[in-house]
């Protein structure tokens, strides 16, 4: 998909969460409402969900895709580099990830995007894989970004 076409697809997915989102205050069924919804959109997305912060470990969240990995492990993997970063990490090929965690063998590239609640603290992820190298880019992180500062409203 080419980059404007993207665009407008994230621009159209955001004004569907806009109206969405208003109805629940609660995370996990605004977490599971934007993991549907990207899901679907995107041809692309092979697993899209999230991993929360939770005593201190990665658990698993809302998602859609085959199954995931329930608790990654401690600091390895993108999900724990983007913590660490405290920013989006965008990795073309997993295989060539240090560290990557392989929940589906199938999954060959990945962007993953922090949430920080109110006070700024890192409080889950926002993971998407692809069975497709390659797949993600500036477009996506800066899109993706933008969602997920929706879910703080």
């Amino acid at each position: 998909m080419d980059k404007d076409r993207k665009l407008c697809r994230y621009d159209r997915v955001r004004g569907q969460l806009a109206g969405l989102l208003v109805k629940t205050h609660d995370p996990q069924a605004r977490m599971a409402t934007v993991a549907a919804l990207l899901y679907h959109k995107f041809g692309h997305y092979f697993w899209c969900g999230f991993y929360r912060l939770v005593g201190g470990e990665l658990v698993v969240g809302p998602y859609q895709g085959p199954l995931a990995c329930q608790v990654l492990a401690k600091n390895t993997g993108v999900c724990w580099e983007a913590i660490r970063r405290g920013g989006t990490v965008i990795v073309p090929d997993v295989h060539k990830f240090p560290g990557h965690i392989a929940c589906d063998s199938r999954s060959l590239s990945e962007i993953v995007v922090p949430i920080r609640d109110d006070q700024g603290a890192i409080v889950a992820v926002l993971d998407v894989d692809s069975d497709k190298l390659d797949q993600f880019d500036e477009a996506d992180a800066r899109s993706l970004e933008k969602i997920v500062e929706m879910l703080k409203s």
